[in-house]
């Protein structure tokens, strides 16, 4: 049985990080996901981690995140299953990201290090999606706060992690609407699409990343 996008649920996630990679020994400092059904949002998950070393100076200009402001806050091992359970169940959920590599690679990371099985989420990544359905006359790159002015979100991004996630959720459903006018209506249909953009992509790179 196929599902209908306007079915199916989406949990859209955004992570701020002390730096670029979990294998440099970067870690998760914060955590924004919202959870939406057929263009409702159903609830929303944030929190603050503590990522157990110091903020670099670049990363607290550029998100305004200090080692002050986490100096209480939970460790990822708490937090870390509670985001899980948000989430939900890997066969009912759709996980979606903007540059969703960098964000999957924190979470499986804190999955491998907790001793947890990642689920087989399937990922959607808005940027491959905003390169195939949007041209450069559209938009000169795929930043987040690109998208965000050009789709006219409500949120602003803000290098927050919530705030962020809320921006791609309406970025998301922007998008969507593009998949219409092409008969995509279906979560399996979405994701041959994506797969599509994918292969485009490696022949001829259209822009850059996410922020």
């Amino acid at each position: 049985m196929e599902t209908a996008l306007h079915n199916a649920t989406f949990v859209i996630v955004d992570l701020e990080t002390t730096g670029a990679s979990p294998k440099k020994g970067s870690a998760i400092t914060e955590i924004g996901a919202v959870k939406v059904r057929g263009g409702e949002r159903i609830s929303e998950f944030t929190s603050f981690v503590n990522p157990l070393i110091p903020i670099p100076e670049y990363i607290t200009d550029m998100t305004g995140i200090t080692d002050l402001m986490l100096a209480d806050a939970p460790i990822i091992d708490a937090i870390f299953p509670e985001f899980l359970d948000f989430a939900g169940n890997h066969e009912e959920s759709v996980l979606v990201a903007h540059n969703a590599p960098f964000d999957l690679s924190f979470l499986k990371s804190a999955a491998r290090n907790l001793d947890f099985t990642w689920p087989n989420y399937k990922i959607l990544d808005t940027v491959t999606l905003a390169r195939q359905l949007l041209t450069k006359e559209d938009v000169p790159n795929c930043k987040l706060s690109t998208l965000a002015t050009y789709f006219g979100t409500s949120t602003e991004p803000t290098h927050r992690a919530l705030d962020d996630a809320r921006a791609t959720t309406e970025i998301l459903y922007g998008l969507f609407e593009k998949l219409g006018s092409m008969h995509i209506f279906t979560v399996e249909d979405l994701f041959e699409f994506s797969k599509t953009a994918a292969q485009i992509q490696r022949k001829n790179y259209w822009g850059i990343t996410s922020i």
